[in-house]
């Protein structure tokens, strides 16, 4: 782990990424990394991304997003 560089749960979603973030630290089907340790949506780094218009390609983006982030050094938590 790199003390400079963040950590991101890269998920998805058919909910408003807010409802969702509450929901994770509600304990509401969470993942127990945002649950424990989750601090903010990082909306520039999802922006372009939504309208998704399917699953199939939602996932595609969320392995290819999650993937970028740890070439860049960051650690990652992903499906």
């Amino acid at each position: 782990m790199n003390p400079n560089k963040a950590c991101f749960y890269v998920g998805q979603t058919a909910n408003d990424p807010d409802i969702r973030f509450k929901q994770h630290k509600e304990d509401y089907k969470s993942n127990s990394f945002v649950r424990r340790y989750g601090l903010s949506l990082r909306r520039r780094k999802c922006r372009r991304y939504n309208p998704i218009e399917t699953r199939e390609k939602a996932e595609k983006i969320e392995k290819k997003l999650a993937e970028k982030l740890r070439r860049k050094g960051h650690d990652v938590w992903s499906n």
